[in-house]
């Protein structure tokens, strides 16, 4: 006995690709907040070493965390555009052509 698939309605399937928008949205926001939670708290942490403690080797290397944390949020930022730009181009017809025609032109 074989089941048949009924068709989702179109209304239903607009609603589900809004949904999963809005959580890709909200992972990545997430993310961006924990990198910058987590650059706040390193520096919170390097000045509790340097002038509290009075530890300022410790305090100047985690003083060098914030940005390196930040700069790999911003990488990762950067590569999920780009992967949502490459497969944009890729699932519209003629659109690479037209995109090569405007950078050469």
């Amino acid at each position: 006995m074989t089941v048949l698939k009924s068709d989702t309605d179109p209304v239903e399937q607009a609603t589900e690709a809004a949904t999963s928008q809005e959580g890709k949205q909200t992972a990545e926001a997430r993310g961006a907040d924990l990198a910058l939670m987590a650059s706040a708290a390193s520096v919170l942490l390097a000045w509790h070493q340097f002038y509290l403690k009075g530890n300022k080797t410790r305090g100047l290397f985690i003083g060098l965390w914030p940005p390196t944390i930040l700069a790999f949020a911003s990488y990762l930022n950067q590569k999920a555009i780009l992967d949502k730009l490459d497969k944009s181009l890729l699932s519209t017809p003629g659109s690479f052509d037209s995109l090569r025609k405007l950078l050469a032109g």
